[in-house]
């Protein structure tokens, strides 16, 4: 005879105060528990590098304002490399945009291409002429 042969035929016990908990409930019991919501979230954005602005020397910038006026004189397309500000953290990135300058905003300081971009000009760090209208550069 077994330990538990006098309650093992025994119904289930309902309580008055408390109704069954659904079967669905039950399963959520042991579902996976994450209790560091967001921790990876942060672990990541964390570990995303950015970059640094590089500061152009006098020389450079003089250079850099040379090929901006020849672009907007000559309606000729550039690729302009610039300095994005990250928005989360200190640092950003370097991206290039093909363009063709509209017009430069001297009291904003910006460039603006043909395409609505704006461009601080204190953010761009090189120029390449690809044409200019006439040519094929």
């Amino acid at each position: 005879m077994g330990s538990y042969d006098d309650i093992i035929h025994l119904p289930h016990p309902n309580s008055a105060k408390h109704p069954r908990m659904p079967m669905s409930d039950r399963a959520a019991q042991f579902s996976p528990f994450a209790a560091l919501t967001g921790h990876g979230a942060a672990i990541e954005e964390t570990a995303r590098l950015t970059d640094r602005r590089i500061e152009l020397t006098e020389e450079e910038k003089t250079v850099l304002d040379e090929k901006l006026r020849l672009l907007l004189e000559t309606g000729g397309e550039g690729m302009i490399t610039y300095f994005l500000p990250d928005e989360r953290k200190d640092g950003g990135a370097y991206v290039t945009k093909l363009g063709t300058i509209k017009k430069i905003d001297p009291l904003e300081g910006r460039v603006i291409l043909t395409d609505r971009t704006a461009i601080p000009i204190k953010d761009i760090l090189e120029i390449e002429i690809r044409t200019i209208l006439g040519s094929g550069m």
